[in-house]
């Protein structure tokens, strides 16, 4: 694997509702094991992602860190022009950030959204331009996340397309492990 498409549950879909939230620094350091393993292991050379808020802009915050370090490349792709548009100020200037932060950045429409048919469009490209997907997200609690899930389980249908989920499951012995870590450092 070289080129992996991160994406998962929106912020709100979470009930992260700001940066400093604990739940966004649980599934930070989950998502940051699974790139580090990858990484040492010389399987990892592009992490692709949306830039929707939530799983998708920390998995590029953090692959931005990271190649401080390993020699890892981050782009985020957008299903359409001016994507952020609607968004507050404060979430606008993030993406923004992210954007001029990143290896290389594109839409895959260069119009502003005017139909679904951009957002199968993107769900496509990133499929035909990875070679695996790491989501968190957890098929018993569907999100938007969803329509990329059941997209990719199709397509492994007919293509070797490995699919790493982490789901709350993980999440909750992640955060369980990081509170007895905390614990045993007083």
């Amino acid at each position: 694997m070289q080129r992996l498409w991160i994406t998962g549950y929106r912020n709100f879909e979470l009930n992260t509702f700001n940066d400093q939230d604990p739940k966004i620094k649980i599934i930070k350091n989950v998502l940051q094991t699974r790139l580090v393993n990858l990484l040492e292991n010389g399987q990892l050379d592009w992490v692709i992602t949306g830039a929707n808020l939530g799983i998708e802009q920390w998995a590029c915050e953090l692959a931005i860190a990271l190649r401080k370090k390993y020699p890892l490349r981050v782009s985020i792709i957008t299903p359409y022009e001016d994507f952020a548009h609607r968004w507050n100020e404060t979430n606008q200037t993030k993406f923004i950030n992210l954007t001029q932060k990143v290896d290389f950045f594109a839409s895959t429409s260069n119009q502003a959204y005017y139909d679904a048919v951009q957002l199968r469009n993107y769900q496509n490209f990133m499929l035909l331009h990875t070679d695996a997907a790491l989501m968190v997200y957890d098929a018993e609690y569907p999100g938007k996340a969803k329509y990329d899930y059941d997209l990719i389980r199709n397509y492994q249908q007919t293509t070797n397309y490995p699919l790493e989920l982490i789901d709350f499951y993980d999440l909750q012995d992640a955060a369980e492990e990081y509170r007895d870590q905390e614990k045993n450092q007083f």
